[in-house]
């Protein structure tokens, strides 16, 4: 099998967790979690270029001010694990140059890391010309991270398991699923995932009605429904450890949300609004003091967006 001697751009989008329940602890020391995800219109752009037998690199460039202040040493980062797995499940020794451009901020509970995996993984079974599926490319995801498999699947998804467990949210009839408007902010600093799981000391999950209400209105296209059932179990742990996120997510109510959460782990906090009129004027009264972008949520997930480029 010859590898492909092109070059691809992978659009790799953030996500939002629109429910988020820590259901314990496994006997691996994971946690047990159920969450609603969705990709929105933020992404990293990753691009994939062939390298010497078995070589891979990583280079990464900031985009509009994102800090790389909180990026893991190349060894550890998930996108170089992300093609280290493709080589060792493939028995390839197939090399790459992985180029990220940074536009989703780092540590701020919007999936930076695990899309930037998706991508690599999605954009080097097309790149090495390995023919795995989606659902091939999402179970070897989940070996290392529980939002991967998610994003590497696209569109919007019940997460089960360490991640590993996925089921698409569908329409609940034809035309009636749409793109939810939303402000998502950030705070300027970073929540480190293990240690805001770590300081989770258990409490209540959502209630089945309350979880089934928000499959209900993503499956309508209800934005004003699924304001009503936003519910993140790590939400109380990052506002008491994390001051910056409570400030936040009360700066973002006075302007005039329809409904207001923690993303993930923390620390970037969205909004849920009307339309894109309704948007612009959150983040007009949120003023400059935050990172903010408007945006809507995504009906896939990474996606190759072009190649070859040329040299």
């Amino acid at each position: 099998m010859e590898a492909q001697q092109q070059s691809l751009v992978v659009r790799a989008p953030a996500k939002i967790n629109l429910t988020l329940e820590i259901l314990g602890r496994r006997a691996d020391g994971y946690h047990e979690v159920r969450s609603i995800l969705m990709p929105i219109g933020v992404c990293d752009e990753i691009t994939l270029q062939p390298a010497v037998a078995g070589r891979l690199d990583l280079k990464v460039e900031p985009v509009n001010g994102v800090s790389l202040e909180a990026l893991c040493p190349p060894d550890k980062n998930l996108a170089i694990r992300a093609a280290r797995l493709l080589q060792e499940e493939c028995g390839v020794d197939y090399g790459a140059t992985i180029t990220v451009r940074k536009q989703i901020p780092i540590g701020g509970g919007l999936g930076g890391g695990s899309t930037d995996a998706a991508a690599v993984l999605v954009g080097l079974n097309r790149l090495w010309h390995l023919g795995l599926t989606k659902v091939e490319l999402a179970e070897l995801g989940g070996h290392l991270g529980c939002d991967i498999p998610g994003l590497a699947h696209g569109g919007a998804v019940v997460v089960g398991g360490r991640g590993e467990r996925l089921e698409a949210i569908k329409p609940a009839k034809v035309g009636a699923a749409r793109r939810f408007w939303l402000v998502v902010a950030n705070p300027g600093v970073t929540c480190h995932t293990k240690e805001i799981y770590n300081r989770h000391n258990g409490g209540l999950t959502i209630s089945p009605v309350f979880y089934h209400n928000m499959l209900l209105s993503i499956g309508m296209g209800d934005v004003f429904a699924a304001a009503r059932y936003l519910f993140n179990g790590l939400q109380p742990v990052v506002f008491d450890n994390y001051p910056e996120t409570r400030r936040l997510a009360e700066r973002l109510e006075d302007a005039g949300a329809l409904g207001v959460l923690l993303s993930g782990s923390g620390a970037s906090v969205f909004a849920l609004v009307r339309d894109e009129q309704h948007a612009d004027n959150v983040v007009r009264r949120l003023g400059s003091e935050y990172w903010s972008v408007k945006t809507t949520t995504l009906p896939d997930g990474v996606m190759v967006a072009h190649g070859p480029l040329e040299p």
